[in-house]
């Protein structure tokens, strides 16, 4: 899908957010194979994410930030990983944090009991991402995954505040972040899973343990906590909300990265077209079809990300879009693998040699189909919701 295609119907607010991806993604680009190679953060990436005012693109206008929509965002990520994967991977985690928070509505307030209080602690966080603060996701952890109600990591409560103790793993972005959103269990009552915005500092250790075979610059290391925080920092200002904010918004869990791995397979379509013009092999039938083919299931990867997107806009937890959200994480996850894979054997051998292009493409692509939910996980939801099941309750395992 061209670039102006993918920018149709954007407001006054995601344009200039999106032109400002495409003006940074050839420097990111620039960039990305050193940082792959090295295994190293892109810190200058995310300064100039900074400079563009990108942290604050899920920041309600009001609070200083750009006002996005669901579908503006899957627009930006798209760019930023045609620049480099790994960046907008990480940026996708804290769209996320400041989506989902943006998100609340007042009658989504009033719902789930959040205080006014707990309202404001929000508008601060959300004021500071617009002023250039960036937030990491620190859920998953080591034989449970991001499975919420399987996490080791507990909390309980403590004069002025939260005890914090437990490891995470997967962290993107670790001794990188101003903040982290930490999930843990209640130590009273282990089936309540709350939420925190742990600020960096004392009581956070990064164990480097990130040496991955893809999205190698993401920084994903190990993050041990043994921290108390301010009472404000549990997100809500209730227990027990994580829970019930992933059955509520399950595209910030499980589609954002759609947007992310659509951005790499389209990097891998272009690569591929460099190399062979480059080496004067297009005129090859059989790899101008390859590339045809590329471009076909790339373009509609993007289209079923863009529906979900959209749907999430419209009608935020309907069970309709939900199932669209499911169809564009596994969509987009495969067909980054696939894409990726058949780019590189278009190009031959010599693509393969480390530091080319495709070969880290190839890398990272594949790690699409393993972020929670895993491509077998959505497959297995929308094969029960097909059956007419409820997929939430029906699976084989839990999926949060």
């Amino acid at each position: 899908m061209s670039g102006d295609s993918a920018g149709v119907g954007l407001s006054e607010r995601g344009r200039p957010a999106l032109d400002a991806a495409r003006r940074l993604a050839p420097r990111l680009a620039a960039r990305a194979a050193a940082h792959d190679r090295d295994g190293s953060f892109p810190v200058a990436d995310f300064a100039d994410l900074r400079a563009a005012g990108l942290f604050g693109l899920m920041v309600p206008a009001e609070l200083g930030g750009i006002g996005a929509s669901f579908a503006e965002y899957a627009t930006v990520a798209t760019e930023l990983a045609r620049g480099n994967g790994a960046t907008a991977l990480v940026f996708n985690m804290h769209a996320s944090v400041t989506g989902a928070l943006g998100a609340v509505t007042e009658e989504m307030a009033e719902a789930l009991g959040i205080p006014a209080e707990a309202l404001a602690a929000r508008d601060r966080l959300l004021r500071a991402a617009a002023d250039g603060a960036w937030y990491a996701v620190a859920m998953s952890e080591r034989g449970v995954g991001a499975r919420l109600s399987q996490l080791s990591t507990v909390y309980e409560p403590v004069v002025g505040g939260w005890r914090i103790k437990g490891g995470k793993t997967f962290c993107s972005g670790a001794g990188h972040a101003a903040g982290y959103l930490v999930a843990a269990r209640s130590v009273t009552d282990p089936s309540m899973v709350s939420q925190f915005l742990v600020p960096a500092g004392d009581g956070l250790t990064v164990e480097p343990t990130w040496d991955a075979l893809g999205m190698r610059a993401t920084a994903s290391h190990d993050l041990h906590l043994d921290v108390t925080v301010a009472a404000d920092r549990l997100l809500g200002g209730v227990e027990g909300l994580a829970l019930v904010v992933a059955q509520l918004m399950p595209h910030w869990l499980v589609a954002s990265y759609a947007a992310v791995y659509v951005g790499v397979a389209r990097a891998a379509v272009d690569a591929a077209a460099e190399h062979l013009n480059t080496r004067n092999l297009a005129g090859l039938p059989a790899v101008r079809a390859r590339l045809g083919r590329a471009d076909a299931a790339v373009a509609a990867a993007q289209l079923v990300v863009a529906e979900a997107a959209r749907r999430v806009d419209e009608a935020p937890g309907d069970a309709e879009t939900n199932r669209w959200v499911w169809r564009a994480k596994l969509l987009a996850g495969t067909t980054a693998a696939d894409v990726a894979a058949s780019m590189l054997e278009a190009a031959g051998t010599s693509a393969t040699r480390r530091g080319h292009p495709l070969e880290r493409l190839y890398r990272d692509a594949r790690c699409g189909s393993l972020h929670p939910a895993t491509s077998d996980v959505c497959a297995d939801w929308l094969g029960i919701a097909a059956l007419g099941g409820d997929p939430d309750r029906d699976g084989s395992a839990p999926r949060w």
